[in-house]
């Protein structure tokens, strides 16, 4: 029984220390993300200028290339793209005398991020009231100068889904918040990572 409770409490340090090392490896970076800003490109033929709310429609009559045309408009549906712009600062800032700077190894590269969507009404069942969140990749390096960069914010499939399809043939709008998460990390291999939000209103709504 005493070998039993010393296994138990030599387990349990082992998964204690696992797991701080864990945070610790998380929180050790010396620089961090900051957002500066978040916008939505509405899908189209031609892209419009970022913006927030994004307004996405999830159908699109396009009436060029042939054998689209205006009396014989072809409906498109397209994905929609986010915009971000971001810097990095750091942890410790120095002082007002001295302030400390950004070196090469502070720049912290990023390869994904994550999308999930809510509703302000709280019903957030994915495939039902909402969009299922997805993974995706990117690949920026953030360094000394404010880097910015697209990805995408809302897929194809997502439009051919419940409950985005249901609004193709309906005057209803669905409006959600969509959290989106970076990660990355920087040139010593530190994990980091930020989030931002932005607004999407879902409807079918009229054609450029």
């Amino acid at each position: 029984m005493r070998n039993l409770t010393r296994f138990l409490a030599v387990a349990a340090l082992i998964g204690t220390a696992t797991s701080c090392g864990d945070v610790v490896r998380n929180g050790r970076a010396p620089s961090y993300l900051v957002i500066d800003s978040l916008a939505g490109i509405r899908g189209a033929v031609a892209l419009g200028t970022p913006g927030n709310p994004l307004v996405s429609d999830v159908i699109t009559n396009v009436s060029s290339p042939p054998p689209c045309t205006q009396a014989a408009p072809c409906p498109t549906i397209f994905n929609d793209l986010g915009q971000v712009v971001m810097h990095i600062a750091l942890k410790d800032p120095g002082t007002a005398a001295a302030p400390a700077v950004p070196s090469q190894m502070n720049a912290i590269t990023i390869n994904r991020y994550h999308v999930d969507y809510v509703r302000a009404d709280g019903r957030n069942t994915p495939g039902v009231d909402v969009p299922y969140g997805f993974d995706g990749a990117v690949t920026v390096t953030v360094g000394t100068n404010t880097a910015t960069f697209g990805f995408e914010l809302v897929r194809v499939v997502a439009k051919e889904e419940a409950p985005l399809v249901q609004l193709k043939n309906s005057a209803s709008f669905i409006t959600v918040l969509a959290t989106v998460t970076f990660y990355g990390q920087d040139q010593a291999g530190n994990a980091v990572n930020v989030s931002g939000q932005i607004q999407i209103n879902f409807g079918n709504f009229g054609d450029f």
